[in-house]
C-alpha cells in the first residue's frame, strides 16, 4: 500500500489561511507562513501525565519521550487536529471532552524555515495504561508518569518540549 503524501494548510502570523497549502515532508516555510501543530497533555485520575517514546524509525528524535501530539493537514481544524491524533496515537477517544486549547506558542526559525504555531490541550481522563494502544509507527512505548518523573527525562535529554510544557502548566 502506497502511503498518502500529508499536505499542510500556511498560515499567516496572525492564524490566517493564506490559501496556500504544500507537502508536509520538507515544507520550509517563508518570514511569515506558519504551519500548525498540536499537543495533547493527558492526565489520568491520579493526576499522571500520559508519556509515549518515539519509535525508533523516527528521522527527528527517534526513541524520545513527549506528550500526544502531531500536525494539523490540510482542511482540518486544531481541534479535529488533537481529537484524531490522541485516537490515532494512543487510541483514546476524546468524545465529550472540552475541546479549547489551553496554550499556544509561535515557533520563528527563519534561518531553517520551521516556523510553526502549537496550540496545546489539556484533558483528564479515567483512563490507564491498559486502554492506551499504540500506533506502531509513531511509539513503542508508554506511560503514565508524574511531573518529577517528566523533570527527570528532560534533564537527561530524553523529553520534547519541555520548556514549553512547563510554560504552559505554570511548574
Amino acid at each position: 500500500m502506497v502511503a498518502m503524501e500529508e499536505l499542510v494548510d500556511i498560515y499567516d502570523v496572525n492564524r490566517v489561511f493564506t490559501g496556500k497549502t504544500v507537502p508536509r515532508a520538507g515544507a520550509r516555510m517563508a518570514a511569515g507562513e506558519f504551519v500548525l501543530y498540536v499537543l495533547a497533555v493527558v492526565q489520568d485520575a491520579q493526576g499522571r501525565y500520559l508519556v509515549t517514546q518515539r519509535c525508533l524509525e523516527k528521522a527527528w528524535a527517534p526513541g524520545k519521550w513527549e506528550v500526544t501530539g502531531g500536525g494539523v493537514l490540510a482542511g482540518e481544524t486544531s481541534v479535529q487536529a488533537v481529537v484524531r491524533e490522541v485516537r490515532e496515537e494512543v487510541g483514546i477517544d476524546l468524545a465529550g471532552q472540552p475541546l479549547e486549547p489551553f496554550f499556544s506558542y509561535k515557533n520563528v526559525d527563519s534561518e531553517s524555515g520551521d516556523n510553526y504555531i502549537v496550540d496545546m490541550y489539556k484533558f483528564q481522563l479515567d483512563v490507564t495504561k491498559a486502554d492506551v494502544v499504540l500506533q506502531e509507527s509513531e511509539a513503542i512505548d508508554c506511560a503514565f508518569v508524574t511531573w518529577d518523573d517528566i523533570c527527570a527525562l528532560a534533564e537527561a535529554g530524553e523529553f520534547l518540549h519541555f520548556e514549553r510544557l512547563r510554560t504552559a502548566l505554570g511548574k
